[in-house]
């Protein structure tokens, strides 16, 4: 069972985030989900539920192909999603389609919305560098929910608080690897080092060009390739826009937008000044 963090455990945490004991920033851990290895058999969605003791989200039908959970929630951390593409109509494939597969997870950003929103303190940083709520001290406000770019956080309707994945805190400080790795049979979901993740991920995408699938590419993999979130923990390989997985093209953590807020609030105000004192200067011509 997940294991919950003291004020003081927290605040240490955020000190020491993503730093070995020398200082340095290389205990980032993170997650690259290949999905060009998943075949859709959701065995990570299980052993996330299973190790996390995570309840169930109705047994209804969604009638969204095989996937019946539908998208990432406060009970759902790990969701596998079926999409369904149209193949190209010929004589021989007419009508005929092809399947995409995605494990999606939280992204653990590196510029993280729901942990700068949070007013209480709840969501720290670890020191392996993700994101973690603390479900003792969340009071269920929702300003973390509305700040994810990725609508992955959300509240349970029992008792209003936040939840999402914790990649896993209580297996990283016992040495072990998340839950939905473990579990995965395909090598999909690669846990380990983010900079050795990165590299791998790059190798990846040559091999798959080389191989005649040119459209491979990395979703979140650095600051670079997102700035919006300066870079995913938990980054992707794709082969369609990410639209076609349920995926925003260029998320952006609402606190870099504040600056363009405020300028365009200001322009907005001055505009208000500017036309109210036009209006009185024009009235008191005419009168």
């Amino acid at each position: 069972m997940t294991a919950f963090l003291t004020a003081i455990e927290a605040h240490a945490l955020e000190t020491r985030a993503g730093r070995d004991d020398t200082g340095n920033r290389s205990a980032r851990k993170g997650f690259f989900t290949d999905t060009t290895l998943c075949i859709g058999c959701k065995a990570c969605e299980v052993a996330c539920k299973q190790w996390n003791q995570l309840p169930d989200d109705g047994f209804n039908f969604s009638a969204m192909s095989y996937d019946n959970t539908v998208e990432l929630g406060a009970s759902t951390w790990r969701h596998v999603s079926f999409i369904e593409r149209p193949m190209a109509l010929s004589n021989q494939d007419a009508g005929g389609f092809s399947w995409l597969f995605n494990s999606d997870v939280c992204k653990h950003c590196v510029r993280a919305g729901c942990l700068e929103s949070c007013p209480t303190g709840a969501i720290v940083r670890t020191e392996f560098d993700s994101v973690y709520v603390q479900p003792d001290i969340c009071n269920g406000c929702g300003y973390c929910v509305v700040s994810c770019p990725f609508g992955v956080i959300d509240r349970r309707e029992d008792d209003g608080r936040a939840w999402k994945c914790t990649l896993c805190y209580d297996r990283l400080k016992a040495g072990m690897e998340p839950a939905c790795a473990k579990a995965c049979p395909t090598d999909s979901i690669k846990f380990g080092d983010l900079p050795a993740l990165q590299q791998i991920a790059r190798q990846r995408v040559e091999r798959l060009h080389k191989d005649g699938l040119p459209e491979a590419y990395l979703y979140g993999a650095d600051a670079a390739d997102q700035p919006g979130t300066e870079g995913l923990n938990a980054f992707f390989l794709l082969v369609d826009k990410p639209e076609a997985y349920n995926l925003p093209p260029d998320p952006v953590t609402p606190a870099k937008k504040a600056k363009e807020a405020w300028i365009s609030f200001a322009c907005a105000a001055a505009g208000l000044a500017a036309a109210a004192i036009g209006s009185v200067i024009a009235g008191r011509k005419r009168g």
